[in-house]
């Protein structure tokens, strides 16, 4: 049995050939898109792992605090006392990003490394290729690894220049370490007194090492629960969780790339359904003779699923290959990228068995789902009902209940926007779509007729645009399954369109308020502030006393938890912040909320903080730091622009000096006075950087006018998100086409037998790709407009705070996608049919 349905559903599809390519492109699509992102993942955890081990190396223990903060070494000599440590050493070990052409050369990270000379090569080897190793009174000596030293020309005896907190700092090489064997930042190794110096971190250690005595396992479990029970819970046993927040973004990324993925997958579904309804129509007799001859309603069944099966496997599989070449190619791209700021090396892509299953599953699993319905519409045809001669004209019927249960969800949906919850507009954005798809069909003749009269005076006279309307009408659920395809794409399209265009003027608003001051100094990484190596109160001092500047704030940076989750800390001075830049607020009064901020523990959220912990204005949080878990209250909600998409708190710089003991300043913002020559305040000011190599001096404007056009950039991915979403729309309106002129070969040959010519056939099927682009487009808009706010909606809980802005770009190209692909879409079916010859269509079945 199962014999003879693959072989009637391969000669099915062999003999349509354009159409199962068609058909086919569509799985393709969806599938590689789906394949692709989620190779991005895996591959990502591969390589910060893989990097975190070359720069950890391998030891029994490692113990970090959990905020990430350098703490007291007064830990290392309690541990020390436990029985079973064999070797224990504690280092400050600091990730430097190096600004960009400041050796004129590749490198654009180092790892600062101090390190007990004694104990470090008791728990490590650390094998000496030229010169010596770091002896415990070596004051400014480094030893580096011979690849550095090769990248930057040095050699043993010369001064490696880096910067910190005092300033830029000659540091002597005394030792070249070989190669490593796994990537990872270079490691420059001081001795610890020294980079407790350079990092301003007195008496400071942030990790701990321990090699254990025994190796056997059930001895080993009680001295490490012997070290937790002497640290307690702020403390982290194993390796340091580095680069969450960047695996975090990824992973959304990846959410959002798999969203346009399912959407494109949902199109294909519609393409095959509508696909699978007009086979069971085209061989009506066929399926009649089958069953005369004593073809079960099961066989039937089974090669409409076999033609499934084959085509979503063949489209799967198709889309896997090219999805891994897609995925590679962007792992090129993505490597430079993530090697220039992230400073991690990207290797091959990582295949995994469950991104395969999802991708087949989904790929097959569309497919079948889509022919399922018309499948059993087939079985259905009684053999003697199906031998008898169909009129041409029979015109389908559309479903009363399907309109009317479209138009109910279609104002549910609208309701749902007057709650102003995201949960319920999201769920609105789904319901409002599947209510748009029930009622195209009822919707196809009004707007048929409406269409039909423009296309008339614009293009297509002598009845050709009524004969292409006609033949809509004549099948209004299959040109309603058309547009809808064309609809998720320029839905999508509008939708993001909505997004981006008030994302833009809501973080431009953002950025010139938390930013608006003359000048900014900054560091290398922008954002990434743990790897950036600030400098002392000194620096902030030099900058007040340049003639002309008027008000200089810092900015300095802690790690902390709040309910296990790690928040950016930014420590500023409140009355001098208020004077250069202002956060955005959502909640709370900023006159209010900077004065308690200077007189207490208080602090301001920003919103993607307060929405992801549930936090309000008035709740007071567990901080916890190097000194032990503080209690802060909260005194509002609000962010600026550099810290919008991360967790983040502010305090004040009283507060991070207690608690954290840090007072490094790692960005500072100024004016100057009215009246003052700016060339002048600048080039004093560059002057004094010249000494702190790692920061960057920018006008407050040019950074302004620089960020506006990474936001023009957004608009080219737009556009390339825009091609890439509207495929599956062409397909479907190529596939819709191309079938309804196999369909109606006979009427076509009937209209060149009473003197149609060539010219009116291609402009009445041109017309019809033109009416239903149109109708699509229709949909479209409607659609995009409310995912559009929804978008908004959804952003503005999570805690960004940005109004909707009406996408009147974005209509416009989403007009000119749809009319357009009309145009495209019928450019082979019109030739198709104009070249059919007259007898041959009369003969035709």
């Amino acid at each position: 049995m199962w014999r003879l349905q693959a072989t009637l559903a391969f000669r099915y599809l062999w003999g349509r050939k354009l159409r199962t390519l068609l058909t086919t492109l569509a799985i393709v699509f969806g599938t590689l898109v789906i394949f692709s992102t989620n190779l991005l993942l895996p591959t990502m955890m591969e390589a910060f792992q893989t990097n975190m081990l070359a720069a950890s190396g391998q030891v029994d223990v490692t113990i970090t605090h959990k905020t990430g903060e350098a703490f007291s070494r007064s830990k290392l000599n309690r541990i020390r006392a436990l029985p079973g440590i064999r070797v224990i050493t504690g280092s400050l070990s600091r990730v430097v990003n190096i600004p960009q052409d400041y050796y004129n050369a590749q490198v654009n990270a180092l790892t600062l490394n101090g390190i007990d000379p004694r104990d470090a090569e008791l728990l490590r080897n650390y094998p000496i290729k030229e010169g010596r190793f770091l002896r415990s009174g070596d004051g400014r000596a480094a030893v580096i690894g011979a690849s550095l030293a090769e990248t930057l020309a040095l050699k043993l005896g010369d001064d490696l220049y880096i910067p910190t907190t005092e300033g830029g700092v000659k540091l002597k090489i005394v030792g070249l370490m070989q190669a490593r064997t796994l990537p990872g930042n270079e490691e420059v190794l001081v001795t610890l007194s020294e980079a407790q110096k350079l990092l301003d971190l007195p008496d400071r250690i942030n990790t701990i090492e321990i090699n254990l005595v025994s190796t056997n396992d059930a001895e080993r479990d009680l001295v490490i629960k012997a070290i937790e029970n002497t640290l307690g819970s702020d403390y982290t046993l194993g390796a340091m969780a580095s680069g969450s927040e960047m695996l975090a973004s990824i992973q959304t990324g990846q959410m959002a790339f798999n969203l346009f993925g399912f959407l494109a997958l949902f199109m294909g579904g519609f393409i095959i359904f509508n696909t699978f309804r007009t086979i069971v129509a085209e061989r009506r007799h066929d399926i009649g003779m089958l069953r005369a001859l004593g073809a079960s309603r099961a066989t039937i069944i089974g090669s409409f699923l076999a033609e499934g099966l084959l085509q979503g496997t063949a489209g799967t599989l198709t889309g896997i290959v090219f999805g891994y070449a897609l995925g590679a190619l962007a792992m090129v791209f993505m490597d430079s990228m993530m090697s220039q700021f992230l400073h991690i090396n990207i290797g091959a892509p990582v295949v995994t068995v469950q991104v395969v299953v999802m991708t087949v599953f989904l790929g097959v699993g569309v497919t079948l789902a889509a022919g399922v319905l018309p499948a059993f519409n087939a079985s259905r045809v009684a053999p003697l009902e199906a031998l008898r001669p169909t009129v041409v004209d029979a015109q389908q019927r559309t479903s009363r209940r399907g309109t009317i249960i479209g138009a109910v969800l279609i104002a549910l949906a609208v309701l749902a926007l007057f709650v102003q919850n995201a949960g319920l507009t999201a769920l609105g954005g789904l319901v409002f779509l599947a209510g748009l798809v029930l009622v195209a069909p009822a919707l196809v003749r009004p707007l048929t007729a409406r269409f039909s009269k423009m296309i008339t005076r614009t293009y297509a006279q002598e009845g050709t645009a009524t004969l292409a309307g006609s033949n809509l009408v004549r099948h209004p659920n299959r040109a309603a399954i058309t547009a809808s395809a064309t609809m998720i794409g320029l839905a999508i399209i509008v939708g993001l369109g909505g997004m981006v265009w008030s994302m833009t003027g809501g973080f431009l608003g953002i950025l010139q308020r938390s930013l608006g001051s003359d000048y900014l100094v900054m560091p290398p990484s922008v954002g990434l502030w743990g790897s950036n190596v600030g400098a002392k109160q000194e620096l902030g001092n030099k900058l007040r006393s340049v003639p002309g500047v008027g008000v200089v704030s810092s900015m300095r940076f802690a790690s902390a938890t709040i309910n296990s989750k790690t928040v950016s800390l930014l420590g500023i001075d409140p009355a001098a912040y208020q004077q250069v830049a202002s956060l955005t607020f959502q909640e709370g009064d900023s006159k209010t909320a900077f004065q308690e901020m200077a007189g207490g523990r208080v602090l301001i959220a920003n919103g993607v903080l307060a929405s992801q912990l549930q936090l309000k204005v008035g709740d007071f949080v567990q901080l916890a730091t190097p000194r032990g878990m503080q209690s802060y209250r909260i005194a509002a909600v609000a962010g600026d622009y550099l810290n919008a998409k991360i967790m983040t708190a502010y305090i004040s710089q009283d507060n991070l000096q207690k608690d954290f003991r840090k007072s490094e300043d790692i960005l500072y913002q100024l004016n100057i006075n009215p009246g003052t020559d700016p060339a002048q305040v600048e080039m004093r000011l560059e002057r004094i950087l010249e000494d702190y190599p790692q920061f960057n001096l920018v006008s407050g404007r040019k950074y302004f006018e620089d960020n506006k056009e990474i936001f023009n950039s957004i608009f080219v991915f737009y556009g390339v998100l825009l091609a890439l979403m509207s495929t599956p729309s062409l397909i479907a309106m190529l596939n819709t086409l191309s079938i309804g002129v196999i369909e109606r070969t006979r009427e076509i040959g009937m209209l060149r037998a009473i003197g149609a010519s060539q010219k009116q056939v291609r402009r009445m099927v041109l017309a019809e790709s033109l009416l239903l682009a149109a109708i699509g487009t229709t949909f479209g808009l409607a659609a995009g407009l409310y995912l559009g706010y929804v978008m908004v909606l959804g952003l503005s809980s999570g805690g960004f705070p940005i109004a909707y802005v009406f996408p009147v770009q974005g209509l416009l190209a989403g007009i000119v996608t749809g009319l357009g692909f009309g145009v495209l879409a019928a450019l082979l079916p019109a030739r198709q049919a104009a070249g059919i010859e007259i007898v041959d269509a009369l003969h035709y079945e």
